[in-house]
């Protein structure tokens, strides 16, 4: 087995790790890839920022009134 990753595998190792399913040899090969390859240190870099996001979201949603209210307003200026 080669100590050198491709980027399409440093990708998948990437994701698996955000699952925690990346072994440890696995996470090896890739921190080694990321040192010399900056695209995949951007995607890993976006791929822990969406991930972090969906772990703690900070979503506001509109109360059931005011969403049938702007529904109503939206099908008054559609049917004019």
């Amino acid at each position: 087995m080669s100590i050198k990753l491709e980027c399409h595998e440093a990708n998948h190792v990437c994701d698996k790790n955000q699952y925690k399913e990346a072994t440890f040899w696995e996470k090896v090969r890739l921190n080694i890839h990321l040192i010399y390859c900056r695209a995949c240190r951007q995607y890993t870099a976006r791929n822990t920022k969406l991930s972090k996001a969906i772990k703690n979201p900070k979503v506001k949603t509109i109360s059931v009134a005011d969403k049938e209210a702007l529904q109503e307003k939206l099908q008054r200026e559609l049917s004019k």
